[in-house]
């Protein structure tokens, strides 16, 4: 039960909720839970949240002309330029606080083969966690 809540709010802090899973890792880490195991978790659960993105930005185009539309076109203009510049490769900064999410969001409207997409994306989350995991532990103990 406390692996699915890691999952779940490493699922959801990945998606473009305003949310954080570090605090939780955290937690259990401090608890005593199986450090492997909590990175894999959290680090399956961020990467699948971040596919959200990426499946959402695959189909958010074709409603762009519609009022409710929450991205304005100047936004998307400059989102999709920066990914034009840098590419797939700063789906390796998708890790990052703020922004990260929008960078997977990005790669979907950008159509970045998720074969492409998965294994920058979880080597950016999974090396998040792994990083964290070491100074939680290098520093608790």
């Amino acid at each position: 039960m406390v692996h699915g809540g890691l999952f779940l709010a490493a699922f959801l802090a990945a998606t473009l909720l305003p949310l954080q899973s570090e605090a939780a890792l955290v937690a259990l880490l401090l608890a005593g839970y199986p450090p492997w195991l909590l990175v894999l978790v959290a680090s399956l659960g961020n990467v699948l949240g971040s596919t959200v993105n990426w499946w959402l930005g695959r189909g958010l185009l074709r409603f762009q002309d519609r009022r409710w539309f929450p991205v304005s076109a100047t936004a998307l203009a400059r989102a999709q330029r920066s990914y034009r510049r840098w590419g797939r490769w700063s789906l390796l900064l998708s890790w990052m606080p703020v922004v990260g999410d929008p960078l997977t969001l990005a790669a979907g409207i950008m159509r970045e083969p998720l074969r492409v997409f998965l294994p920058l994306v979880a080597v950016a989350k999974a090396g998040r966690y792994l990083v964290l995991a070491w100074a939680t532990l290098q520093y608790a103990g």
